[in-house]
C-alpha cells in the first residue's frame, strides 16, 4: 500500500450504547426554545372557536350579528359561510363546522378571528344559537340496541337528495379476525375462563396543548405552523381538502410539547383555523385553553372486553375468544382502528393455536377517541394477562413456569403470520422475575394475606408484544434522508422523521456518526419543514429509530463510501483497506491516521474537478401489508417486554401504592443508554396513571373534570423505585441492531398491577381504574359494575 506512515495513532471508539445528552437539552433547559405557543407572525389575528352547549340536538339558528359588529374581529364563520367544507376523520363522517346537529359536548359551532384573544372571547359570547334537544346516547350497548337514535342518519340537501349517507344501527366499524377452530380449542381445553373487562377513558396530557398558524401568501400558497406527528400526510389530506397542489402547501414543526398519538389526525380546529385565514386574508394563530385541551383533544378509547380462555392441565393455552365493544364517541377517529394492535396481541402473545376475535366500534354522544401511545395494547394486555395469571392458578402451575411454557422463540411464526425474527420474550420474562425476586415474594404475600394489620403486599407479573419496527399501514411505511457534509467534516442530516420529544434526532446523529466516525456535535438536524426534508409517513407504531435509522445509515455508508473512493483514488491503495473514525481517514489493519477528514473533503471540494459529498437514502422496510382477514408480517420487527409491580395495599381506604417496578425490555440493541432510560421511566409513569389515578370522567356525554385539578396525574412523590435491564436480541433488520421501544414501557403496567392486587388480597379487578374507591368497594364485596353489560354481537 502506497501509504506513507503517519505518526498520529486513532482510537476507534463508539457512541453506541452510551448515555449522551439530547441534542435539544440545553435549549429546552434554559428555556430558550419557542414552541408554537411563542410564535407570532406579523399582522396575526387570534382566533377561537365556539363550541356546542348541548350533547345531542339540532341546530335550530345561529346570528353571530352581534359578534360580526364587535371592533376588532376581522372574521366569523359557520358552516353556512364554508360552503366547501367536507367531512374529515378515518371514516370520513365529521364536519369541522355543525351546521344542522351537534353530536357530542366539543362540536364546533362557530369560530371568530380577532384582533385579540380576549376580543375573540368576548365575539364569541355575542353569538346566538337556538337549539332543540335530542336524546343522549352515553352507553353503547344500548346506541346498538334495536330502535336507538341514529346519531348519523342520513344528511339531506333541500330538495330531500341525500347528500351523505348516514351509518346505520350507529355501528363506525367492525373488525372480525380468526385462526385454527374455537371448537376444537375448547374440546382441547381442562379449563376455560371468561370475564368481562371494562377500559376507561384518560387523555393524553400534553404540556404543550393544541395548536395550529394557517397562513396564505399573496400567490394563494398556505403556510402551515403544526405540532402535528405526520406532516406529509397531513400535507396531503389538506390538499385534497383545499383542491390544492400539495407542492403549494408547507408545514413547519415547531418544537412540540408532547404527542403520544394525539397529533396524528386532522381535527376540526386545523381545518377551522385555515378557513379563517383565508376569510379574514391574514395569518391566524389558534391555540387551545387547557380546558379546551380536556374538552377537545382525542382520548384513549374505552372498551368492554369480554375474553374466553383454555389451557390444557399441563400449562398449554389452547384457545383465545374475544368479543369488544368499542365507544367511538361521536366521529371516527384513530381510535376505532386500535383492534388493528389489539387484534394481534390476542392472537400472538404466547402461542395461541385457536384465536378468534372481534371488535364493533359503536357511535355514541361521548367524546371520540384517538391514537394514544399502545394503541390499544394496553387494554388488551389488561386482560389477556390477568387471565395468565388466572389460568395458572386455575391448574396449580406457578405465573412464570405458565408464561414460559407458552411464551415464543426466535424463528417462530403466528396463527396470524407475525414473523419474530427476533425474540428476547424469554429472557425479558427470566431476567424480570429474577431481579424482582418474583417466584419468593409471590409466595410469601400469599401467606402473609390473613395476617393482622390493613397494609398489604403484592407482587404481579405481566408481558407485552407491540411492533419495534413500524407497521405497513399506509402504501410506503419507508422514511427518506439527505446528508451533507461540509468543509469542516459537519454534516447537516435533513430526515423526514419528526421530533416530538421522544429523542430521535439525538440517536440518528449517534447512527451518522457510527458510519463516519465524526463526534455527535459535528450533526445538525434538519427535520421541520415539508419544503426542505424528503418523505416519511410520521411519528407512530414506535417506527423512527427503526426506519429513520436505517435511512439515516443508508446515507451515512454512501457518504463514506464516497470518501473511502476517492481517498483509495489519491492514496494508491484499496478502499476497504481504509476507514473513518476519530475525525479522520485511517488505515484499517493499524489505526494510523492517513488525513484529517476536514481537510481530506476540503481537498475534494476545491480540486480541479471538484466533488461534494452530499448523499441521499429511501429505506422501506420488508414488512407487509395484512391481507382482507389482517393476516401478514406487518412490521420488521417485533418488541418484547415484561414488568414486575410490586404494591402496597391499604385494605382499610383502598389506597393502592406503587412501590416498584422491575422491567426487562427485549430492545434488539441499546443505542443511547440515556435516551431509552427515560423512554421506559416515562412510559412506567404514563401505565402507572392509567392503572390507579387518571380517569377522565364523561356522565351523559358531558366531561365532568377537564382540568389537572380533578383529573389526577402521578406526582413525583408517587412514582415506584425502577430497576429496568435491557434485552439486546440483535435485530438483524434493526439500525446496529436495535428495535423501538417507545410505547412499550406503558403497555403492561396496569395488568400487572392487577395481578399484583390480586396476590395481595385476594380480589380480582376487571375495570380501571384502580381508585382508592373502587378498590375499597372491590375489597368489601361492593363492587360497582361497569355501566356496559357483557356484551357479544348477535
Amino acid at each position: 500500500m502506497n501509504i506513507a506512515a503517519h505518526p498520529q495513532q486513532i482510537e476507534r471508539d463508539t457512541l453506541i450504547g452510551k448515555r449522551i445528552q439530547k441534542k435539544d437539552a440545553p435549549e429546552k433547559a434554559s428555556g430558550k426554545t419557542r414552541y408554537l405557543h411563542d410564535l407570532n407572525l406579523p399582522g396575526q389575528l387570534y382566533a377561537r372557536i365556539l363550541r356546542s352547549a348541548r350533547v345531542h340536538a339540532r341546530i335550530l339558528s345561529i346570528d353571530t350579528s352581534a359578534a360580526r359588529a364587535l371592533p376588532g374581529v376581522h372574521a366569523v364563520i359557520t358552516a353556512a359561510d364554508v360552503p366547501d367544507q367536507r367531512p374529515i376523520g378515518v371514516a370520513r363522517d365529521h364536519l369541522p363546522l355543525k351546521g344542522d346537529r351537534v353530536r357530542s359536548q366539543r362540536d364546533e359551532i362557530a369560530a371568530v378571528a380577532a384582533d385579540s384573544e380576549e376580543i375573540a372571547e368576548q365575539a364569541l359570547r355575542l353569538i346566538r344559537v337556538e337549539y332543540e334537544d335530542l336524546p343522549v346516547l352515553a352507553d353503547p350497548a344500548a346506541a346498538v340496541a334495536p330502535g336507538a337514535v341514529q346519531i348519523h342518519p342520513p344528511r339531506l340537501a333541500a330538495d330531500g337528495s341525500v347528500l351523505e349517507p348516514g351509518r346505520a344501527g350507529n355501528v363506525a366499524m367492525r373488525f372480525d379476525y380468526g385462526h385454527g377452530d374455537i371448537a376444537q380449542g375448547e374440546a382441547e381445553s381442562d379449563v376455560i375462563l371468561e370475564d368481562t373487562f371494562s377500559l376507561h377513558y384518560v387523555t393524553h396530557c400534553c404540556l404543550g396543548v393544541s395548536g395550529i398558524i394557517a397562513e396564505f401568501d399573496a400567490s394563494g400558497n398556505l403556510l402551515m405552523y403544526s405540532n402535528t406527528q405526520v406532516p406529509f400526510l397531513h400535507k396531503r389530506e389538506f390538499a385534497e381538502y383545499l383542491n390544492m397542489d400539495p407542492a403549494r402547501i408547507r408545514i413547519i414543526q415547531p418544537p412540540i410539547g408532547g404527542g403520544f398519538g394525539s397529533k396524528l389526525d386532522v381535527y376540526p380546529f386545523e381545518v377551522i383555523c385555515v378557513f379563517l385565514a383565508r376569510t379574514a386574508g391574514r395569518p391566524v394563530k389558534l391555540v387551545f385553553s387547557r380546558e379546551e385541551e380536556f374538552l377537545a383533544s382525542p382520548t384513549r378509547q374505552p372498551v368492554l372486553l369480554t375474553l374466553r380462555s383454555g389451557c390444557k392441565k399441563d400449562g398449554t393455552l389452547t384457545f383465545r375468544q374475544v368479543h369488544t365493544l368499542h365507544d367511538n364517541g361521536a366521529y371516527t377517529s384513530w381510535g376505532a382502528t386500535t383492534p388493528f394492535v389489539m387484534m394481534q396481541t390476542f392472537s400472538s402473545l404466547y402461542r395461541v393455536p385457536h384465536c378468534d376475535y372481534h371488535t364493533t366500534a359503536v357511535y355514541t354522544n361521548n367524546p371520540y377517541a384517538g391514537s394514544f401511545r399502545g394503541y390499544g395494547n394496553l387494554q388488551a394486555t389488561f386482560a389477556i394477562e390477568q387471565h395468565m395469571d388466572m389460568l395458572a392458578e386455575a391448574i396449580g402451575m406457578d405465573p412464570l413456569a405458565f408464561r414460559l411454557q407458552n411464551a415464543q422463540e426466535a424463528g417462530e411464526v403466528t396463527g396470524q403470520g407475525m414473523v419474530f425474527k427476533s425474540c428476547g420474550f424469554k429472557d425479558c420474562l427470566t431476567t424480570a422475575a429474577a431481579r424482582s425476586d418474583y417466584l419468593r415474594k409471590h409466595r410469601d404475600n400469599l401467606a402473609a394475606r390473613d395476617a393482622p394489620g390493613p397494609l398489604k403486599r403484592g407482587i404481579g407479573i405481566a408481558s407485552m408484544l407491540h411492533v419495534g419496527g413500524g407497521a405497513k399501514i399506509y402504501p410506503s411505511d419507508g422514511c427518506g434522508t439527505i446528508l451533507k457534509l461540509d468543509d469542516f467534516a459537519n454534516v447537516t442530516l435533513i430526515t423526514g422523521a419528526s421530533e416530538i420529544g421522544q429523542g430521535s434526532e439525538t440517536v440518528l446523529s449517534q447512527l451518522v456518526c457510527e458510519e463516519l466516525g465524526l463526534p455527535i456535535a459535528a450533526v445538525t438536524v434538519v427535520n421541520n419543514d415539508t419544503a426542505i426534508t424528503p418523505w416519511d409517513v410520521g411519528v407512530h407504531a414506535s417506527r423512527t429509530t427503526f426506519i429513520a435509522g436505517n435511512s439515516a445509515i443508508g446515507a451515512a455508508r454512501k457518504a463514506k463510501a464516497k470518501i473511502l473512493a476517492a481517498a483509495a483514488q489519491k492514496f494508491g491503495c484499496a478502499a476497504e483497506e481504509l476507514d473513518l473514525y476519530g475525525g479522520h481517514i485511517v488505515r484499517n489493519d493499524s489505526g494510523e491516521a492517513v488525513v484529517e477528514l476536514a481537510r481530506f473533503i476540503r481537498g475534494l471540494h476545491f480540486s480541479e474537478r471538484a466533488e461534494l459529498i452530499m448523499t441521499t437514502h429511501y429505506y422501506e422496510p420488508p414488512s407487509v401489508h395484512q391481507d382482507k382477514g389482517y393476516k401478514g408480517d406487518v412490521s420488521a420487527a417485533y418488541a418484547w417486554a415484561t414488568q414486575v409491580v410490586e404494591v402496597e395495599v391499604d385494605t382499610d381506604t383502598g389506597i393502592v401504592r406503587m412501590t416498584k417496578v422491575t422491567g426487562a425490555h427485549d430492545v434488539g440493541r441499546v443505542l443511547n443508554r440515556l435516551g431509552i432510560e427515560g423512554q421506559i421511566e416515562g412510559g412506567v409513569v404514563m401505565g402507572q396513571g392509567y392503572a390507579l389515578t387518571e380517569n377522565l370522567m364523561i356522565e351523559n356525554g358531558v366531561m365532568r373534570n377537564p382540568n389537572f385539578r380533578d383529573y389526577k396525574l402521578v406526582t413525583a412523590p408517587e412514582i415506584p423505585e425502577m430497576d429496568i435491564s435491557f434485552i439486546e436480541s440483535m435485530d438483524g433488520e434493526g439500525p446496529q441492531g436495535a428495535k423501538g421501544v417507545g410505547e412499550a414501557p406503558s403497555i403492561c403496567i396496569a395488568a400487572a398491577a392487577a395481578n399484583a392486587i390480586y396476590n395481595a388480597t385476594g380480589t380480582r379487578l376487571f375495570a380501571l381504574p384502580f381508585t382508592p374507591e373502587a378498590v375499597y368497594a372491590a375489597l368489601h364485596g361492593r363492587a360497582e359494575k361497569p355501566y356496559w353489560k357483557p356484551w357479544k354481537p348477535e
